[in-house]
C-alpha cells in the first residue's frame, strides 16, 4: 500500500506509551533505554513509524501530558542526548519518529505558570492562561460553568481570589492562545524538535486550543465555546509551514474527539494537518452495518480533502478493544461510561480482535497499533485502587476507573512478573496470566496474534491501492474489493458463509471451505 509521495498516507505507526514499554534502568518505569533495545522488535513487527506519547519533564499528574519543559527530556526516561540517539536509531532501521506535542495545556509546575502564580492579577504572565475573576458577590464561584474532562469544575481558584481554566487536571492550566507569546514558543518548539531529526508531531487535544474569548456558560454538554473554533486553522497552516520547510515529509497528526466527521476533515486540507486518528472506527461497536457506515463516511470525508484515512482499534486513553469486543453487552467506547463492570468473555474478544486487525491493515490509508495490541493484551480489570494513578479516577472519586488498565507494562519473557519488562518491579502490577503473551512466547508460535500482525504488516505493503469496492457475500459479513485481485470477507453473522473464491493469503482463524463467526480472511484472486 505504498504511495510515490506522502509516506504517511500508507504507514503503519506504532504506539509508543513510553512508561509501559520497557524498562533500561531497572527502576519500574518504560525509558528510552528500554525502547533503544527493543527496536529491533518493531523492525521485525514491520511499522514504518514510532509515535512516542510525551517524554518531556513532568510531574506525571497525567501520565507526562503535563508538561513542565517542551525543550527537555523526562529524567525517569533518559537525556536529550539519549532521544537523539534513539531517533537515529530508530532512523537506521528505517522507522520514522513522531513525537507528542501538547499545546493546549502545561503543567502547573511550568516556569510559566508559575510566574504568572508570582506576578498577580492584571500582570503580562496572566495573560499567558486563562485567568479571571469568579463571579458572586465574593468572586467565590467559578467564572462559568464549565467541566473538566476529567471530572469537577474546569476552574481552579488561587489565594489572591482568581480563577484558571483547565479543562483537564487542575495541575493542567490551559494555554491562552490569543495571546501571540504562545504561538510563537509552540513555533519554536516544532523547529527544536524537527532540528532534532523528529519526523512529525501528534497533537494532543487539536481541537480544543482556542477559546471563545467571551466564555460563554455551556448547556447540555455543548463543547463549542472550546473546540472546534475557527481561529484554529490559522494556527495550523503556520504549523504546516514549518513542516514544510524540513526536508523528508514531516507530518502533522491531529487528535480530535468530533462528533462531525466533516468538521474534522476541515483540518485536514492540504495546507493544514496530514492526517487525524478516525475515533469513530474505534468507538464502533462489533457490528458489520455500524462499521460499513463508519468506513464510508470516513472515506468520504477524506477523499472530499484529499487525505488519508487512519485507522486505530486501541490507544492509551481507550479500553483496549480485546475487552471491548468480548464485553457481553455493548462492545462500543464511549468516556461517559468505560462499562469495566460487564462481563467479558475474553476468548471472544480475543477472536474479534484478530479480525478486527486484518480489518484494519486492509482498508486503505494509515493505520496505528497500540502497544501490547500486537499480543492481544487485554483491560487490566482489578488493579486495587491505591494503586491506580489516573488523575480521572480520583477526580471522579472513583467512579469512572480511568485509563491505567490500559496502560500496564507490557509483557517481554519469562513465567511471571515483570515479564522481562526490567530488571524490577513495574509501576504498575502485571496479571499473572501474561505468561503465554510476552513477545518470546508469541514469536515462536505461528498462530499468535504476534505472527499474524507480523504476517498482516508484511503482506499489506503489496496489497492494490484505489477505491473501495462493496461485494455482497450474505447479510452480516462485510467484505470489499481493493483493486482486481484483492478480496476482504469478515463474518460477523452468527452462523458460517461459504468462502469467497480465490487463493487465501490470510486468516484470523482457522478456515476450512466457510467462513467462520468473528473470523476474516484476505483473498487474492
Amino acid at each position: 500500500m505504498t504511495e510515490k509521495t506522502g509516506w504517511w498516507r500508507s504507514a503503519a505507526i506504532y504506539q509508543v506509551y513510553i512508561r509501559s514499554f520497557a524498562d533500561g534502568n531497572g527502576d519500574g518505569v518504560g525509558d528510552l533505554a528500554g525502547v533503544r533495545a527493543r527496536l529491533d522488535h518493531l523492525a521485525d513487527l514491520g511499522i514504518d513509524a514510532i509515535w512516542f506519547t510525551p517524554w518531556y519533564p513532568s510531574p506525571m499528574d497525567d501520565g507526562g501530558y503535563d508538561v513542565a519543559d517542551f525543550r527537555e527530556i523526562e529524567p525517569l526516561f533518559g537525556t536529550l542526548a539519549e532521544a537523539e540517539a534513539l531517533i537515529a536509531e530508530a532512523h537506521a532501521r528505517g522507522i520514522r519518529v513522531i513525537i507528542d506535542i501538547v499545546p493546549n495545556h502545561c503543567s502547573d509546575e511550568h516556569r510559566w505558570f508559575q510566574a504568572a502564580l508570582e506576578a498577580g492579577p492584571g500582570s503580562p504572565e496572566r495573560q499567558r492562561f486563562w485567568f479571571r475573576p469568579g463571579r458572586g458577590p465574593d468572586g467565590g464561584e467559578p467564572p462559568n460553568n464549565w467541566k473538566s474532562r476529567f471530572g469537577g469544575s474546569a476552574w481552579t481558584r488561587v489565594p489572591d481570589g482568581e480563577w484558571y481554566l483547565h479543562l483537564y487536571s487542575s495541575r493542567q492550566p490551559d494555554f491562552n492562545w490569543d495571546n501571540p507569546e504562545i504561538r510563537t514558543e509552540f513555533e519554536d518548539v516544532l523547529r527544536f524538535w524537527f532540528d532534532r531529526g523528529v519526523d512529525g508531531f501528534r497533537i494532543d487535544v487539536a481541537d480544543g486550543l482556542v477559546k471563545d474569548p467571551h466564555l460563554p456558560d455551556v448547556e447540555d454538554g455543548d463543547e463549542t465555546p472550546f473546540s472546534d473554533q475557527e481561529g484554529l486553522h490559522e494556527i495550523y497552516r503556520s504549523w504546516r509551514k514549518i513542516a514544510d520547510s524540513y526536508g523528508g515529509e514531516r507530518v502533522l497528526v491531529g487528535e480530535m474527539w468530533l462528533p462531525d466527521m466533516a468538521r474534522a476533515a476541515r483540518y485536514l486540507r492540504r495546507d493544514e494537518l496530514h492526517s487525524a486518528f478516525n475515533f469513530d472506527f474505534l468507538v464502533c461497536p462489533w457490528d458489520s452495518q455500524r462499521f460499513r457506515d463508519v468506513i464510508d463516511r470516513t472515506l468520504k470525508a477524506h477523499d472530499e480533502v484529499g487525505a488519508p484515512a487512519a485507522w486505530v482499534l486501541s490507544n492509551h486513553d481507550v479500553t483496549r478493544h480485546v475487552t471491548r469486543y468480548g464485553r457481553q453487552g455493548d462492545t462500543g467506547f464511549s468516556f461517559a461510561n468505560r462499562l469495566h463492570e460487564l462481563p467479558v468473555d475474553r476468548a471472544l474478544g480475543t477472536r474479534r480482535a484478530r479480525a478486527a486487525a486484518l480489518l484494519t491493515l486492509a482498508l486503505p490509508g494509515g493505520l496505528y497499533v497500540y502497544q501490547g495490541e500486537e499480543l492481544g493484551l487485554w483491560e487490566v480489570l482489578d488493579i486495587p485502587d491505591e494503586l491506580r494513578q489516573d488523575p480521572v479516577f480520583a477526580r471522579t472519586g472513583g467512579a469512572d476507573p480511568g485509563r491505567d488498565g490500559c496502560r500496564v507494562p507490557i509483557p517481554w519473557s519469562g513465567s511471571e512478573p515483570p515479564f522481562g519488562f526490567g530488571s524490577g518491579g513495574t509501576w504498575l502490577p502485571q496479571p499473572d496470566s501474561w505468561q503465554d503473551y510476552t513477545a518470546e512466547a508469541e514469536a515462536a508460535d505461528p498462530a499468535s496474534m504476534l505472527s499474524l500482525y507480523r504476517d498482516g504488516l508484511r503482506l499489506r505493503r503489496d496489497l492494490p491501492t484505489g477505491s473501495l469496492e462493496w461485494l455482497s457475500l450474505g447479510e452480516g459479513v462485510l467484505a470489499f474489493r481493493l483493486g482486481t485481485e484483492f478480496t476482504f470477507a469478515l463474518n460477523f453473522s452468527d452462523s458460517p458463509v461459504p468462502l469467497p473464491g480465490g487463493e487465501l493469503l490470510l486468516a484470523s482463524g482457522p478456515v476450512d471451505g466457510e467462513l467462520p463467526t468473528d473470523t476474516a480472511v484476505w483473498l487474492r484472486g
